[in-house]
């Protein structure tokens, strides 16, 4: 639970894979595939003051908002 934004907030995830995703891989359709990890864009959201999960990952992102913060130091 997040105090200051006063609703919980997903810091993890998990799911199961698609098969239609699975089959490009050689993987058989009889076969499940679960995958789990951290959810770093939402704690990342929340330090940046974003609302919008695709102002941080989106092909149409900021790239001047990206380029002069610190999520992602670039090297010129």
């Amino acid at each position: 639970f997040h105090q200051n934004l006063g609703r919980w907030v997903e810091v993890g995830n998990s799911g199961i894979f698609r098969p239609e995703m699975l089959l490009p891989m050689g993987l058989p359709e009889d076969v499940t595939v679960i995958a789990w990890g951290l959810s770093l864009e939402p704690p990342t959201m929340i330090k940046y003051g974003l609302s919008n999960i695709r102002d941080l990952v989106d092909p149409k992102v900021n790239l001047n908002f990206v380029e002069s913060s610190s999520i992602c130091p670039l090297d010129k």
